[in-house]
């Protein structure tokens, strides 16, 4: 008699199912970004759970960025919107300790075909349509990133230099309020330079002064990659900083 594997009964825990609801609700824009979700009481009638199973939900949601808890206030979508989440995935900070704000300034926004490694990074196929921007941005009146940018044409339509310049929030909150689309995670991939002739023009420093490379990849929710990155950091007088736990 020859050996039978069974299959193995899987599940998920009650909690990571009213999570996936809740996750469902925000990808189907039901609550959108700033905006507060019921409360936990509200869920579990509409669920059908009790308030712990909810909680426990809303929690690993929190700790993912994905919802922000306000005491005595409710539970609200994370939005770019806010100050404190404007330079989420930015990791560049002063050396002199100074509150960051950074200017933008928008070089060029084309329309091109998506070339076979940013087609892998963004899940399309080589020569799906995409949009290439170039931007420098500023600290205290100091040129310090510059920044390639690469967006599937399809989600992105009707974007040009126009409408970028005319937008003088963060470019995440702009994607949140003009295209629903909401950047919920990254990941970058870090590396030294030096500048070519075309950084160091933008960046006003001289050819071959080091720079810090990142290339960050942007997903919305349901894991999709929505943006690329490449930027160029001067860390003359800033640092990249991370806190890891």
């Amino acid at each position: 008699m020859s050996d039978v594997t069974l299959p193995v009964a899987s599940f998920s825990p009650l909690y990571e199912q009213i999570k996936a609801m809740i996750l469902a609700s925000l990808q189907a824009s039901e609550w959108l970004p700033g905006e507060a979700i019921p409360s936990e009481m509200e869920l579990a009638a509409r669920y059908a759970v009790s308030q712990g199973t909810v909680r426990k939900a809303i929690d690993e949601l929190a700790a993912q960025n994905l919802l922000v808890r306000r005491q005595g206030k409710g539970t609200f979508v994370a939005t770019h919107q806010e100050d404190d989440w404007q330079y989420r995935f930015l990791r560049l900070a002063p050396d002199s300790g100074e509150k960051f704000h950074l200017t933008n300034q928008f070089l060029s926004c084309e329309n091109t075909k998506a070339s076979p490694y940013v087609a892998n990074l963004l899940k399309l196929k080589a020569g799906d349509p995409i949009i290439h921007i170039d931007r420098v941005q500023s600290f205290a009146g100091k040129p310090i990133v510059f920044e390639e940018i690469f967006l599937p044409g399809a989600r992105f339509k009707g974007l040009d230099l126009e409408v970028l310049n005319a937008w003088h929030g963060p470019v995440y909150a702009f994607y949140e309020g003009q295209y629903a689309t909401h950047m919920v995670r990254a990941e970058e991939k870090i590396k030294a330079v030096a500048a070519d002739e075309t950084l160091a023009k933008h960046l006003h420093l001289p050819q071959g002064a080091p720079l810090l490379s990142v290339e960050r990849v942007a997903f919305t929710y349901g894991n999709k990659p929505v943006e690329i990155r490449h930027a160029r950091y001067d860390t003359s007088e800033q640092h990249y900083e991370n806190k890891l736990n």
